[in-house]
């Protein structure tokens, strides 16, 4: 029973992902419909991310409130609503009313099931589940590609809904492993404290300045990584430059797949200091002063390879690193300040580097992740002298 729920976990971050990646690869399309500037895209990822933060930051007390399955069925549901939504929008306009549905659903999922896996699952579980995030966001731009070859971009938000609508099916049908693995490991999900009373605990505002921090780096490289080998490689051709798109996605899941089998063993802490190792390398690689475009690829590669363990791992200790009362509102905190890094400081580098040039993009992330490590190191030795204490 226990290893068909973690199957039916795994499938509810595939759906978290599916919506992910529609609005970039389906825009080029969109916009020609509405009539509306490129850049307008950016409005409406905005005020997605917007009501994510909301909902991730409403998460504490709906966790305390109701089970995870009632969230996740309630949330998958939201998401149906906002991608059919989306494919009836007949202007510009009308996608903000469906931006609502679709923003709330994905911030409810991530933290709940966040938080559920950090406290019934073990660190190699939740470096899968982000893996599979990873699958869901490499599966929708495919179904996108598809719809525009033999529909129009209206059908790819509809039959992303429709898969959508099969996996709310069987999380409804997954009901009774819910409630058996609560019998099982007792009820937790209805105790814990509120977002105030968990910044006030002793090392939380690093840990979240940290996550912003990683979340500001890896967000750059999903929005900047082609637009960096067009502007510092010359002679590359536009479907080239297109496919360097994918490098941190493939990096991530490749990270992500490789800590799945050996977080139990080295543990969090551990995971995370080799991993910004091998972002930082990654990082030297792309600026070595090579012409040929190779390095940098394979950097890039390196640097999601990396950064894939840092983020679940960090969600995964919030129950050992803070107790079981806070972990629902630190990490409801924790995604809350990863969508605000991943909303405003990729178009703050894209307003730097018009004024620079966009070679300036390793140090930038060069920064971030100094910033990421030294955040994390300073949250260790504040709960270790807490614990002395």
């Amino acid at each position: 029973m226990g290893s068909l729920l973690l199957a039916v976990i795994f499938l509810i971050f595939v759906s978290l992902g599916l919506p992910d990646s529609l609005l970039g690869s389906g825009w080029p399309t969109m916009q020609l419909d509405f009539g509306v500037p490129s850049s307008y895209a950016g409005y409406v990822s905005m005020a997605i991310s917007f009501m994510t933060i909301l909902s991730a930051l409403a998460s504490p007390r709906m966790i305390r409130r109701f089970h995870t399955r009632q969230i996740v069925i309630a949330s998958i549901l939201l998401t149906v609503i906002g991608l059919i939504g989306f494919s009836c929008s007949t202007s510009y306009a009308m996608l903000f009313l469906f931006v609502v549905p679709y923003g709330l659903g994905a911030g409810a999922i991530d933290a709940s099931v966040n938080h559920y896996v950090a406290d019934n699952y073990s660190s190699s579980v939740m470096n899968f589940l982000h893996c599979f995030y990873s699958v869901g966001a490499v599966i929708s731009p495919n179904i996108m590609a598809f719809a525009l070859r033999h529909a129009g971009w209206n059908e790819g938000y509809r039959w992303t809904a429709y898969i959508q609508i099969g996996i709310l099916a069987v999380c409804i049908l997954s009901l009774p492993l819910w409630r058996k693995n609560e019998e099982r490991t007792g009820e937790k999900e209805k105790t814990g404290a509120g977002i105030r009373e968990a910044l006030r605990v002793p090392g939380v505002l690093p840990t979240l300045i940290a996550f912003f921090a990683y979340c500001s780096g890896e967000a750059t490289c999903f929005l900047w990584t082609p637009s960096y080998f067009a502007g510092t490689r010359d002679g590359l051709s536009a479907g080239l430059i297109a496919s360097f798109g994918s490098l941190i996605f493939g990096g991530l899941m490749i990270g992500r797949l490789i800590s799945g089998f050996v977080s139990n063993r080295l543990g969090d802490r551990l995971l995370i200091r080799i991993g910004i190792a091998v972002e930082l390398a990654g990082i030297v690689m792309v600026m070595l002063p090579i012409p040929d475009y190779r390095p940098a690829a394979v950097g890039f590669l390196v640097i999601g390879t990396g950064m894939g363990p840092v983020y679940p791992a960090i969600q995964h200790m919030a129950p050992a690193n803070f107790g079981r009362k806070y972990s629902a509102s630190v990490i409801g905190l924790q995604m809350a300040s990863a969508y605000v890094g991943s909303t405003f400081m990729p178009m703050i580098f894209g307003a730097l580097q018009q004024v620079i040039g966009i070679g300036i993009m390793p140090v930038y992330l060069l920064i971030f992740a100094v910033l990421n490590l030294g955040l994390l190191e300073r949250t260790y030795r504040i709960l270790k002298k807490k614990t002395k204490s």
